[in-house]
């Protein structure tokens, strides 16, 4: 029997189950077979170019005419999608991409709809991203993040998929480049937290960093008291020890309370956590806290809050009792294509003070003093941010990917040494450096913060979150993050959330609650209902843009389907 492939290139086109995808098909692109079950259903792009660099731009074909929904970063941190149908409507940092093929005259009537996916990869030591240029032309961009570390091809860049039912193609894809590359997994064979199934408040908005135990306290009870008992706790940033530094002129980058430039200083609480008894010893005041809210208010899972890099600003150089984590001063830099879609207020204050990066060789052991500390304060995992930060820092450690991997690597391994339940919420993550580094972590934030004081952001972090967990739900469950239940907004964000397949947590202040939205969905012993998968778009609101163009989209999730009005904020219909 004769194989015949379903994704070829022939005569400089690009041929996908009969239909051409790309024309203009340069002569140094190949194309490798995937093959599975005895059909050639998938294959691997790769290039060669005629010298080494760290980095690459080549083109793979000419797109026209074609509907196309992509997820790429709109931020150093966050992606959200961009609908088109050519080439130069494909973004910077697009790091997922879908193309939908309509018969052509040629095709007949009876012919389907094929839908094609192209993941573009890790590779060695560098990354792979698409994007487009004026000449209609779709381009991999391959980088390292470290001039020292150069190649002249690739040969698995981006790996594609297609057939007709385009959920199906998503999911097969990411399995397929689960078993070719062997350095994550799927989210289906990922230990999902418990913390997902109960109801749950953060003190982030409700403090941002000026959080105190009092406060926690105090939102616990405000939140019980009123029907709606809170499970789930995150203690957000404000906890930790960091250094005070002297404000001047050029040290104002501040927004809602995040000092980006501010560097840890020690693992445990700071004073505004600590506790003395009554003969006047000391003792852990975060140990004190997490005990009260498990003793008094049942709360059942306590995560804390910290950066991948320990804080915003990494750790500080030889602060008093971190000096054997070997850290150093590093200095980031963004690759061509972030800085492209937008330059970032974090990273124009990191390049002025640098980031205190502990060497990757000792982040081990620097994540497991801190986890083993906060585990036996009661702590029951953590919400880790900032990630992205880490791709910058590449230069001189083997580049971005080397340098994600070997903290990722290290985050998780300390996660399974000292929370039993798989602790751990990923934030600020959006880069394929960390997701296809992923072997245990089965929570991502799915889409840019929940805004409370933004009106146009309500209908964009709803559209992002859908659209992003067409990709990011292949890796762990999506989290749509927390909200206000007294907002404008509150039903539309409530009703999203009722159907996500998140979790549900809200970061009301005390006293600041609509209990009567609430009691929709928290049940009284303080669980949640939740959707068995992630919340997506259905097949028909693939390829319009319901931010933008004022059309109504549909959430799948679970084979159930439910309408919300993206484009206009009213009440909702329960």
């Amino acid at each position: 029997m004769t194989v015949t492939p379903k994704i070829s290139v022939n005569d400089g086109k690009l041929v996908v189950h009969g239909k051409t995808i790309l024309t203009g098909v340069p002569d140094n692109v190949v194309l490798t077979p995937g093959s599975g079950r005895g059909l050639v259903t998938g294959a691997f792009v790769g290039a060669t170019a005629s010298h080494s660099k760290s980095l690459h731009v080549f083109p793979m074909g000419v797109l026209e005419g074609l509907r196309f929904m992509c997820c790429f970063r709109f931020k150093l941190w966050w992606m959200t999608q961009r609908m088109g149908t050519c080439g130069r409507d494909v973004p910077l940092e697009t790091q997922f991409m879908l193309i939908e093929s309509k018969e052509s005259e040629t095709d007949g009537e009876n012919s389907p709809i094929i839908y094609t996916v192209l993941l573009p990869l890790l590779e060695g030591q560098f990354r792979a991203v698409l994007q487009g240029n004026d000449k209609n032309e779709i381009e991999i961009c391959l980088e390292s993040g470290d001039n020292a570390v150069e190649t002249d091809q690739g040969l698995h860049m981006v790996y594609m998929h297609a057939g007709t039912n385009p959920f199906e193609v998503i999911n097969q894809a990411v399995k397929a480049v689960e078993k070719h590359m062997q350095t994550f997994l799927h989210r289906e064979k990922k230990r999902l937290p418990s913390c997902l199934d109960w109801f749950g408040w953060c003190t982030w908005d409700a403090f941002y960093t000026d959080v105190t135990a009092e406060g926690v306290e105090e939102g616990l009870k405000s939140l019980s008291q009123g029907g709606t008992p809170p499970r789930f706790l995150i203690i957000d940033d404000g906890w930790q020890q960091i250094e005070n530094k002297a404000k001047d002129a050029t040290e104002c980058l501040v927004q809602e309370g995040a000092q980006f430039a501010t560097r840890l200083t020690g693992i445990k609480e700071n004073t505004k956590f600590q506790k003395k008894l009554q003969n006047n010893e000391q003792m852990s005041g975060l140990k004190h806290l997490v005990h009260g809210a498990k003793q008094h208010h049942n709360v059942k899972n306590v995560y804390v809050w910290h950066a991948l890099a320990g804080y915003w600003g990494g750790v500080k150089p030889a602060a008093t009792g971190m000096e054997h984590y070997d850290t150093a001063l590093a200095y980031p830099v963004q690759s061509p294509g972030v800085l492209g879609n937008q330059p970032d207020i974090v990273m124009d204050s990191l390049a002025v003070h640098g980031l205190g990066l502990v060497h990757p060789k000792k982040v081990f052991n620097f994540y497991n003093e801190l986890h083993a500390y906060l585990a036996s304060c009661g702590v029951d995992g953590v919400k880790v941010d900032v990630q992205n930060i880490i791709e910058t820092l590449g230069a001189g450690h083997g580049g971005r990917v080397s340098l994600t991997r070997s903290y990722h690597h290290a985050l998780e391994a300390s996660i399974a040494s000292n929370f039993t339940d798989n602790g751990c919420i990923a934030c600020m993550c959006h880069n394929t450096d960390g997701l296809y580094s992923a072997k245990q972590t089965a929570i991502v934030r799915a889409s840019d913060d929940f805004y409370p004081r933004d009106p146009a952001s309500h209908t964009i972090h709803i559209s992002s979150v859908a659209y992003n967990s067409l990709f990011l739900g292949e890796f762990m469950q999506p989290d749509w993050d927390m909200f206000h239940s007294l907002h404008p907004a509150a039903d539309y964000h409530a009703a999203a959330r009722a159907i996500g397949g998140c979790p549900i947590y809200v970061s009301d202040k005390p006293g600041n609650h609509n209990f009567d939205l609430l009691k929709k969905l928290v049940l009284p012993d303080g669980s949640v209902l939740r959707a068995q998968l992630p919340g997506r778009p259905t097949r028909d609101s693939l390829f319009v843009d319901p931010a933008r163009d004022r059309t109504r989209f549909v959430f799948l999730t679970h084979n159930m389907c439910y309408f919300l009005e993206i484009c206009s904020i009213g009440k909702i219909n329960w």
